[in-house]
């Protein structure tokens, strides 16, 4: 059974939480012991039924203010794929956990508040899903109960999403109207919205399908660890531990270890201590090469066929999560997989206006910010661009001296 992660986004109060919490609710995924708990929360919605949202409102902060601030994942399944959710935070001051929790997502649900249309967060959130290359888009038109299910409300914020999206770029977007509230679309279809013909909420999640990445481009292996054991059974044995990134890893393949460019040939993939011919997609495997190599953690094994770009100069997209704006003279670490660099951000390129996605010049990177960077590291990286393979194209910045991350990139391309 696969797994499908996706993320909730949208607006202050569009009804994210209540959403996932009524998803829950009418699959039966709430434990008894939970429910008994939010009955007695004594959070009650205006026609006196329980608030679903408290399901997901974990902080108590979230649960006096009736707003998400951390990003709360919730699991369950059916019996045709298993969920993890992320529900993101609604807030403009909380951009950087959306960013978080959209970091391994599939799928973004970004939900409009059908009495308000497509807003300033709406842009944002459509904005951060195109700059981290979510594979779909599904937009959930929520509250119609508050607009009596009219269809031309409907109509007139997916025309007004679409012309968004277009601007964007994203070519993969679905609408579905729903009310969170009343349950209407969510599991079940409704007969309030009969002129909507197609699949509930549920339905969609179980069946929506994604484009695998094609096997031409090529895989990545970011050693994790070195596995040495050095005992009298296991002298000579030289593995590498990490996970697989992408398709193709198999036996007999030529690689290149990256920075150094030292070539070898895969000899045996092991997994709980059993060969296997090929690894998959996300699998954590131990690599043996025919030869002894140099190899340390943070370095890089690729296929020789399909290798990655390698540079120590490269410019990329930024979401800034810092409280002090991003300092081009600090020295910075920057995390990529299991690689930790040190490099310097020595110019700002633009900063984006995420409601016009205007690039403004010449204005410094702040909280929440997302702009365009020029990066210099003191060591070569071997990472791909955003646009050709997103899972080797992101990293995060670390404030060395406070151990925090600032800072979230995809990068774009070479300096």
């Amino acid at each position: 059974m696969d797994i499908l992660k996706f993320i909730t986004a949208g607006s202050v109060d569009d009804g994210k939480s209540t959403l996932i919490g009524r998803l829950l609710y009418d699959t039966n995924s709430i434990l008894d012991d939970q429910l008994e708990a939010i009955k007695k929360a004594n959070r009650k919605n205006n026609d006196g039924t329980v608030d679903l949202a408290i399901l997901t409102d974990g902080l108590k902060a979230e649960r006096e203010q009736g707003i998400t601030i951390d990003v709360a994942y919730k699991y369950f399944q059916t019996e045709r794929r298993k969920f993890i959710i992320a529900d993101a935070p609604g807030h403009i001051q909380y951009t950087r956990n959306m960013v978080t929790g959209a970091s391994n997502a599939d799928l973004i649900v970004i939900l409009v508040d059908a009495r308000k249309g497509v807003i300033e967060q709406t842009k944002r959130h459509s904005f951060l899903a195109k700059l981290l290359s979510l594979k779909k888009v599904l937009v959930c038109i929520n509250k119609m109960d508050m607009v009596d299910y009219d269809q031309s409300v409907y109509e007139k914020i997916k025309a007004d999403y679409a012309q968004l999206a277009d601007k964007l770029g994203l070519t993969d977007v679905d609408y579905i109207p729903v009310s969170a509230l009343k349950g209407d679309n969510i599991v079940h279809k409704s007969d309030r919205i009969a002129w909507y013909d197609r699949n509930p909420l549920l339905d969609y999640l179980e069946r929506v399908e994604f484009t695998e990445a094609k096997p031409s481009n090529g895989w990545r292996f970011p050693v994790q660890w070195v596995v040495r054991p050095q005992t009298e059974d296991l002298h000579d044995y030289r593995g590498y531990a990490g996970r697989v990134i992408g398709a193709g890893l198999r036996v007999g393949e030529e690689v290149i270890i990256l920075p150094s460019g030292i070539q070898s040939s895969v000899a045996r993939i092991e997994i709980n201590q059993q060969a296997f011919t090929e690894a998959e997609n996300g699998q954590s495997v131990i690599v043996h090469l025919t030869n002894d190599v140099d190899i340390s953690r943070g370095d890089t094994i690729v296929s020789a066929a399909h290798p990655t770009l390698s540079d120590k100069n490269f410019e990329a997209n930024i979401s800034w999560f810092d409280n002090k704006p991003l300092d081009t003279n600090q020295l910075y670490l920057l995390q990529h997989h299991s690689n930790t660099v040190k490099i310097k951000v020595p110019e700002v390129l633009f900063r984006y206006d995420v409601n016009t996605q205007e690039q403004l010049y010449g204005e410094d990177i702040r909280l929440n910010d997302i702009g365009k960077v020029a990066i210099k590291a003191a060591e070569e990286i071997a990472f791909d661009t955003q646009s050709d393979f997103p899972e080797n194209g992101r990293a995060i910045i670390i404030d060395p001296r406070t151990n925090i991350t600032v800072g979230a990139i995809t990068i774009e391309n070479l300096g």
